[in-house]
């Protein structure tokens, strides 16, 4: 794996269109092994030789065995990272200045339900006779990314949808691919509309950005070396403190079906713990890690880049993966519900972009708008990205008021906790309720965002 990701790295250099559409190593290379893998090369020297000796292509067996269980490992380590070493500031703080982000990332996380769920019970489920979870795949691909969506593979299997999974990563794609290309577009178009003046221009960015590797002169520290390697090496440390943050997740999501076996599961026949992943709450557990070290910590010996690098890692590792064991019969077999799940989330976001943005924030919303509308297709990086494009030296609060965003946005939507419950709920309760609930959500942060901060001048 970690060779595909250097033959990645490799072809992005020597692509210049995978430069311009900024995508990840981790992403090319794990296209490299699924047209090397079983189902490209493998089903095509099956077909004309009749011989299964290659039919999983360059690669082996054991080595899809293992990698189809890693996505689900890797995913806990992705979202306890997310917390450990983040200094949290006031609520206050992050109210004023990450407000808007927070009404305007709601809404559109929502409507993605509304819409999905909409799509679910008129068309995918009655006529191609799709699971009604099905409604959830739009927010856990576009908002959550290939992260979340391998994540869930085993609550997919659970309730009986396993092609939900396969449906749900090549939609992340599709979403990633979009908020580069259509974002693009419309710093372009605001660059000769004179939208910002903090703008600057896709043609105009660094060699740094474009290739990805950092020019020497550039270059700062991957991290700090906060404890002596002669005690314990400063990797070991903080890899043991995410271990830590996903145990007392563990332990947390344990006690909770355990509770609801003995109470009101049993009674009721409702059962929402056991379909809920690990990852959301191993979230919680690195929150619980960082409440405890901000207040214990006085040598401050928690360095948040080196948890950075770890997460990088993972995430790397897991997109690889996911990507590899992809199974394309899956999205072939189901096309038209592909296509038709893939359009609605172009179009919404592109929507509720030029919709909402100029409406719920008040200042500079464009350049604040592009991280919403980057996260809102995939990955936040995505949205970090096309606030570097537009706002090069951070002239506006753009870059701050995302990141104030995310302490209030990640725990609950794009991977947190009503992101893994969507697919049990749709389960337990139904779609059309849940619709409900997500329309009034929707209504109540887009009424938030236009009437509250949409009014307020306040930066």
């Amino acid at each position: 794996m970690t060779v595909i990701l250097l033959i990645g790295k490799w072809i992005r250099l020597k692509v210049p269109l995978f430069q311009k559409l900024f995508l990840p190593s981790s992403i090319i290379g794990g296209f490299f092994a699924l047209l090397l893998g079983p189902e490209v090369l493998g089903r095509i020297i099956t077909a004309t030789t009749g011989n299964e000796a290659m039919a999983y292509g360059i690669f082996t067996e054991n080595m899809f065995d293992v990698w189809a269980e890693l996505p689900g490992l890797l995913i806990n380590v992705v979202f306890a990272c997310l917390f450990i070493g983040f200094a949290i500031p006031r609520l206050q703080e992050i109210w004023k200045i990450g407000g808007p982000q927070v009404a305007l990332g709601y809404t559109i996380s929502w409507a993605q339900y509304v819409v999905g769920i909409l799509l679910a019970v008129t068309v995918l489920t009655p006529v191609f006779n799709l699971d009604p979870a099905v409604g959830a795949i739009i927010e856990i691909s576009f908002v959550g990314g290939h992260g979340t969506a391998a994540g869930l593979g085993d609550t997919f299997a659970a309730v009986g949808f396993e092609e939900g999974l396969d449906l749900a990563l090549g939609l992340a794609t599709i979403g990633i691919l979009s908020g580069v290309v259509v974002g693009i577009i419309f710093i372009n178009w605001a660059a000769r509309k004179g939208v910002t003046s903090s703008i600057g221009h896709p043609d105009d960015l660094s060699t740094d950005q474009k290739t990805g590797i950092i020019q020497k002169d550039n270059r700062e520290s991957a991290g700090e070396l906060t404890t002596s390697p002669i005690s314990i090496e400063p990797l070991s440390f903080h890899a043991g403190l995410v271990g830590l943050a996903i145990f007392i997740g563990y332990l947390i999501l344990e006690f909770f079906v355990w509770l609801e076996d003995v109470t009101w599961g049993s009674a009721y026949d409702l059962y929402l713990f056991e379909y809920v992943p690990l990852f959301p709450i191993a979230m919680i557990g690195g929150i619980i890690i960082q409440i405890v070290m901000s207040r214990t910590d006085k040598s401050e010996i928690v360095d948040r880049a080196t948890v950075s690098r770890i997460q990088g890692i993972a995430l790397d590792l897991l997109i690889v993966s996911a990507m590899a064991t992809l199974s394309l019969q899956v999205i072939g077999d189901n096309i038209i519900p592909f296509v038709i799940l893939a359009v609605a989330g172009v179009v919404l976001n592109v929507v509720m972009f030029m919709y909402l943005a100029p409406r719920m924030i008040p200042s500079h919303w464009f350049e604040r708008g592009m991280g919403d509308f980057g996260q809102s297709t995939g990955v936040a990086a995505t949205g970090i990205m096309l606030m570097q494009i537009v706002d090069p030296e951070n002239r506006t609060p753009a870059l701050k008021a995302f990141g104030y965003k995310q302490i209030l946005f990640e725990p609950m939507v794009g991977g947190g906790l009503v992101t893994a419950a969507s697919i049990p709920f749709i389960l337990q309760f139904g779609p059309i309720p849940v619709l409900i609930a997500m329309t009034i959500l929707m209504i109540a942060f887009w009424l938030l965002g236009v009437l509250y901060f949409g009014k307020n001048k306040a930066e």
